[in-house]
This record gives C-alpha cells, sequence and structure tokens, in this order.
C-alpha cells in the first residue's frame, strides 16, 4: 500500500461503488425537491408513515428524541465535530479531520440552501422543511467514520460499501426519526437530508484526497529539484574566488 492509498479519505475499494450510489441520491434530493417544491402539507408518502405533530412521542422516547435532536443545534454538534477531528488527528488521518469540517459544513450548508430554493414549509411559512439538515449533518458524520473505518482496515469492495451504507442508515434513521418524532420535519425531509450527505460527502472526500495527491506531487518534485541542484552543486565544486584568481600553482609546468 503507498502512500497515498494508506491516507486516502475515498478507498479506492469503494470508490466505483459510492460514485453510482452519490449520483442515485442527487437524483433522489431533486425529485423530492420538485415534488414538494412550495408545499406546506404533508404528502402521500409522508402520511402513510406519519402525521407529523408536535407530540408525536410520549417520554421516555421523546426523551431520546429531544437527545438526538440536540447533537444537531449549533452546540452538539460543535461538540461532535471536535471529538470527530481530535481522533482523526490521534489516529494521524489529517485528511480525514479535514472532512470532518469540510465535508459536514458543506452537506449542511447544500440542505440549507436547498431549503430556500425548494421552499417546502411546516407548521407555518417561516419553518423551511426540505430537506432535513439534522439528519444530513447526523449521516455525513456517520460517512465520515465510516470511510475512515473502511480505510484502516482495508475492506474489500462490498464489505467496505456494506459498512458504509450501515452506517449512514443508521445515523440517518435515527436523526430523521428523532426530528419527524418531534414534529420538526416529514419523513421525505429526512430522506432528502439522508440523500444530501450520501451526495455531498463522497464528492468532498475525492475532492480532498485528489487536491492532496496534487500538493504531494508538487513538494515531491521541489524536493527532487532540490537534490539535483546540491547534487550538480557538489560536482562542479567549489566557484573560482574572483578576487584571489586561480590557485597559485595553477599553470606551473609539472616537474615531475
Amino acid at each position: 500500500m503507498n502512500g497515498r492509498s494508506a491516507h486516502a479519505v475515498l478507498p479506492g475499494s469503494l470508490r466505483s461503488s459510492l460514485g453510482p450510489i452519490a449520483a442515485l441520491a442527487a437524483l433522489v434530493v431533486l425529485a423530492l425537491g420538485v415534488l414538494y417544491a412550495g408545499d406546506g402539507e404533508p404528502g402521500r408518502v409522508d402520511r402513510w408513515v406519519v402525521r407529523p405533530t408536535a407530540d408525536s412521542v410520549r417520554p421516555p422516547w421523546r426523551n431520546v428524541a429531544l437527545a438526538l435532536d440536540f447533537l444537531g443545534e449549533p452546540v452538539g454538534a460543535a461538540l461532535l465535530l471536535v471529538a470527530g477531528v481530535t481522533g482523526c488527528l490521534l489516529l494521524r488521518r489529517p485528511r480525514s479531520a479535514v472532512l470532518v469540517v469540510v465535508g459536514t459544513g458543506l452537506t449542511v450548508g447544500a440542505a440549507t440552501l436547498l431549503k430556500s430554493v425548494v421552499g417546502r414549509t411546516i407548521h407555518g411559512a417561516d419553518n423551511l422543511s426540505y430537506p432535513s439538515g439534522h439528519t444530513a449533518f447526523a449521516t455525513a458524520l456517520a460517512l465520515v467514520a465510516a470511510l475512515l473505518a473502511t480505510g484502516r482496515t482495508g475492506l474489500a469492495r462490498t464489505a467496505g460499501t456494506s459498512l458504509v451504507l450501515i452506517a449512514a442508515l443508521a445515523a440517518g434513521a435515527s436523526m430523521g426519526w428523532a426530528q419527524v418524532a418531534l414534529g420538526a420535519h416529514y419523513p421525505t425531509d429526512a430522506l432528502g437530508g439522508w440523500c444530501t450527505a450520501l451526495t455531498v460527502v463522497p464528492a468532498t472526500a475525492w475532492l480532498i484526497d485528489r487536491t492532496a495527491d496534487r500538493w504531494a506531487d508538487r513538494r515531491a518534485d521541489r524536493s527532487a529539484d532540490l537534490t539535483a541542484d546540491r547534487s550538480a552543486d557538489r560536482i562542479a565544486g567549489p566557484p573560482a574566488d574572483p578576487i584571489a584568481g586561480p590557485p597559485a600553482d595553477a599553470g606551473r609546468p609539472d616537474h615531475r
């Protein structure tokens, strides 16, 4: 295993499988966004799952939902990000640490932008709902952790893809349930947030690897050039002193 593959945040074994999955997820996000654009009521799928209300769950499950919801709020999310970055740095995976911040940030940013574009609301015109940013964040963080685990353990394509999808499904389903149970989102909002993370994180991981590899190549080229210059200087010897002139015995005949 070379240096690139050892530290890649998107393992080579997963590139061929996560690419089509990310493309399919993007189509789902787009289709749901078009379908529910400007709506303020649950759709047929939402009503089939559950009709979100403010009291969908009772204690103790409501406490569980509130705890999960806190992890998607600014304070809870910041704590998770700090823990994630710290863990990656302790494992000496700086690229993964970058993905924790950039991947989740772009995912939440994409979800926020889509909310404004789609304009779907819940419980009033001021509450934009599609896609669920909480679900997108939780799924993105789980994807980063699963990619890191796959890379460190060297899992093959099938096993690695299964691990990534299971982790994303577990995190997305848990946070999505909490959002629906608390009446903050429709079920299709949670699906949209899940698919948003599946679209953004693999693409971001690929970009991080590509950028880091280019920087590594440039550093290697500069180091090689510097080594070559030093070798050439040693072969040529020290330059002549223009004031002192050539050595004293230069030009004398050899009488030996």
